[in-house]
């Protein structure tokens, strides 16, 4: 099942996918409950696409967690996950622009699976974490490496990451894959640049889940990206980059200069 949310209305609505041109309305949203439908219907194709998410989640990121972009960065896998956060600020959906932040020189993409979660999670064995899962999404964590790279030899990453625009996700909730067995492929002005199966990732979606709850109560609408594998490069203003996971959707974004 694909779960998106718009505007109807100018208000945000949820809706789930009955057939390829057709969103038909949740009488509430699906992170207060079961997924209950109503009569109303529209065609995808003229709704605005929000985040499929709460107003304002929690987003975790997940640095080197794609073997391949691990090798590719020359250093040791490691033991933990390497966790950092994005403010809900960097949040846009599909079809919103990124915006190339003024004065910066490198700005990167990285294909990402979000994990979206349904309902509250603490302490939670790796074992039943999938069951605390909603579904999942595309991400682009866009990423300033200039500022990134001075933070990394802090021992950190925050700024670098959370830029305003620097978390497209979307377009939409798909409920129904296996999270370890996915395609996903990066296209750059219509080139893949980037193209892995979920299967290399080094912690998996149940492992992030019950790691992140063993300290952090997750909460409905929380957003956890998985990492992105090897072929991250850079956008430029003009540019327009899809991530497109197989099952779950093609997440679009153009990219824009600040005073554009």
């Amino acid at each position: 099942m694909k779960i998106y949310k718009f505007l109807q209305g100018g208000k945000p609505r949820f809706g789930v996918l009955e057939e390829p041109d057709t969103i038909r309305a949740m009488k509430a949203s699906p992170f207060e409950g079961s997924i209950d439908l109503d009569d109303e219907t529209w065609p995808l194709s003229s709704l605005v696409l929000l985040p499929p998410t709460v107003a304002h989640p929690r987003i975790f990121g997940v640095g080197l967690n794609y073997k391949s972009h691990i090798l590719e960065t020359g250093r040791a896998l490691p033991e933990i996950p390497s966790i950092f956060m994005k403010p809900d600020t960097a949040l846009i959906g599909h079809g919103e622009s990124i915006v190339y932040p003024s004065g910066s020189t490198i700005v990167h993409y990285e294909t990402e699976l979000v994990a979206v979660i349904g309902r509250k999670a603490r302490n939670v064995a790796r074992e039943d974490a999938l069951d605390y899962v909603l579904g999942y999404a595309c991400g682009n964590d866009v990423s300033e490496r200039t500022i990134q790279r001075k933070e990394m030899t802090l021992g950190l990453m925050t700024v670098g990451k959370a830029f305003d625009t620097f978390a497209p996700i979307g377009p939409c909730i798909e409920t129904s894959v296996d999270p370890a067995a996915l395609r996903m492929r990066g296209r750059l002005n219509g080139t893949i640049v980037q193209d892995c199966q979920t299967s290399d990732l080094l912690f998996g979606v149940d492992a992030l889940v019950a790691y992140l709850s063993q300290a952090i109560t997750l909460m409905p609408g929380d957003l956890i990206m998985t990492g992105t594998p090897g072929g991250v490069g850079p956008l430029q203003p003009g540019d327009s980059f899809e991530i497109d996971i197989e099952g779950v959707g093609v997440l679009r974004n153009d990219v824009i200069g600040e005073n554009a």
